[in-house]
């Protein structure tokens, strides 16, 4: 995404916190799944784990959803809250590798070393998009997650996720930014494909001023068991946002129906993930 466009989602978010009602901000606040956090390297440089811990605690989360560019970061933040962190293994080392990991052959061997060492929820967040997954790096990718009945974690436009399920008919993927497309076309892919979910991390569209927008409550009521929120901490001044988004975010869900959202907040999170029996080699 454009840096520009980043920043101004970044802005508009925080603004929300700021003006928008927030009537779920209580006494008893409601409890967040966070499905799209990072903490590479840059990150863990500047906020240490405990800091970073604390952070998260502090916004009400009662689960985290973590990867990282190199995995280490996901890791010393799962070391130190084991009780809510859920770690994610990225397909990339460093930085920069955004576009161009899908092309390195020596990824699924490190991704097999990892998994073979470490316990995981999910593969990803990685970024693919239309034909690039077809790639024999993603393909292997999604094997991996067959193999270890992992969750896939796909930045990808609609193309690369029909591509993936045309792989593995019964992967579970949870389609990153709901693919940064309109709610009207996430409606279709969630009424096509029952292993797909959706997180809005970086979105501001489906919601204003604590006011869930009129497409957006149609797919949130029609498919109230499909989404959850996220932060995406893709940089490191975001995870000084974390606290601010989870407020925000309760602001926004406190417009639509109290089950949907919790579902949506909180319900789908733990029913999806926090049920994993987390160890080395896989989940089961």
């Amino acid at each position: 995404m454009p840096l520009n466009r980043r920043r101004w989602m970044l802005g508009t978010a925080a603004g929300l916190v700021a003006s928008g009602p927030l009537r779920a901000a209580d006494a008893d606040p409601m409890p967040i799944f966070d499905a799209h956090l990072h903490y590479s390297h840059d990150a863990w440089e500047r906020l240490p784990p405990k800091e970073a811990v604390a952070l998260l605690r502090k916004a009400g989360l009662m689960r985290a959803m973590v990867s990282s560019s190199s995995d280490d970061g996901t890791q010393l933040l799962y070391k130190e809250a084991p009780d809510l962190i859920l770690p994610s293994l990225r397909p990339y080392r460093k930085r920069g590798e955004l576009g161009s990991w899908m092309h390195d052959a020596t990824v699924p061997a490190m991704l097999e070393q990892r998994l073979a060492q470490y316990a995981y929820v999910a593969i990803g967040e990685y970024h693919i998009y239309g034909k690039d997954a077809d790639l024999p790096v993603m393909r292997r990718v999604v094997q991996l997650a067959k193999q270890h009945k992992l969750f896939l974690h796909s930045h990808s436009d609609a193309d690369a996720i029909e591509r993936q399920f045309k792989q593995d008919p019964g992967a579970r993927i949870l389609w990153a930014h709901s693919g940064f497309d309109d709610p009207a076309k996430v409606r279709a892919m969630l009424g096509q494909h029952n292993n797909l979910w959706c997180d809005l991390a970086f979105r501001s569209d489906h919601a204003t001023q604590g006011k869930v927008d009129a497409g957006w409550r149609e797919a949130f009521m029609a498919y109230p068991d499909r989404f959850m929120v996220g932060t995406d901490t893709f940089t490191p001044e975001r995870w000084y946002y974390v606290v601010e988004h989870a407020n925000w975010t309760r602001a926004w869900l406190a417009d639509l129906p109290r089950d949907v959202a919790e579902r949506i907040g909180y319900r789908n999170g733990e029913a999806l993930f926090a049920s994993m029996a987390l160890k080395p080699g896989g989940t089961t």
